[in-house]
């Protein structure tokens, strides 16, 4: 099953690349990395490209999944799906994405802020909420939403860093998005720095 897997992977790089090629390239150094979760973000240029590209590239490697992020439209959503991404995420919830990801059987994973937005989600069958923005909302948020709802499956995205990652998953969040502190330090030592951060919350990960 796919979200088990996206879950036993529990690390998302959230790839928000300056062009085309660079968003390729922070993916393949996140993979070399041991991030297998792939999110191409449509503030990329050329996103379905991207995506089109890696889905082939990792097509016969069953740990890297390739999805989109920051879908703001159905429109949008079927154009990523096509391109190949297996998972759609949103900083919203959107009923029309969900409708198109229904019929196209692929993963949705909305950003909910409040309760409401996070029943809202369930009640509309989604299997993992994205809890956005999480540096706004903090870990605390989700030890508090799990009392009413302890079987919720959340992912926080933003706010997520070296010095947290242990706090969040105490928490109880199902996985994590790595942005910004993914790509920290890739203008002084290039793309082997996603590869050695990425190394380094693979290595917490396994420490907990």
């Amino acid at each position: 099953m796919l979200l088990k897997k996206l879950k036993e992977n529990f690390l998302f790089a959230v790839i928000r690349g300056h062009s085309t090629d660079d968003a390729i390239k922070i993916a393949e150094a996140s993979v070399a990395g041991g991030i297998f979760n792939l999110e191409i973000t449509y503030t990329t240029p050329d996103a379905s490209a991207v995506i089109k590209h890696l889905s082939q590239k990792y097509q016969t490697d069953p740990n890297v999944i390739v999805g989109a992020g920051t879908v703001l439209t159905p429109t949008i959503a079927k154009e990523a799906i096509a391109a190949g991404a297996k998972f759609i995420v949103s900083p919203h919830f959107s009923k029309a994405i969900n409708e198109v990801c229904h019929a196209e059987d692929t993963l949705y994973f909305p950003g909910c802020m409040t309760p409401t937005e996070v029943i809202t989600a369930l009640q509309s069958g989604i299997k993992l909420i994205k809890i956005f923005p999480g540096g706004v909302l903090g870990p605390d948020f989700i030890k508090n939403l799990r009392g009413p709802l302890p079987d919720v499956e959340l992912m926080p995205s933003g706010g997520v860093d070296h010095k947290n990652l242990k706090v969040w998953c105490n928490a109880g969040v199902s996985a994590v998005g790595l942005g910004n502190t993914l790509v920290s330090g890739i203008e002084t030592k290039g793309y082997p720095a996603v590869t050695q951060n990425a190394q380094a919350f693979v290595a917490q990960i396994k420490e907990l």
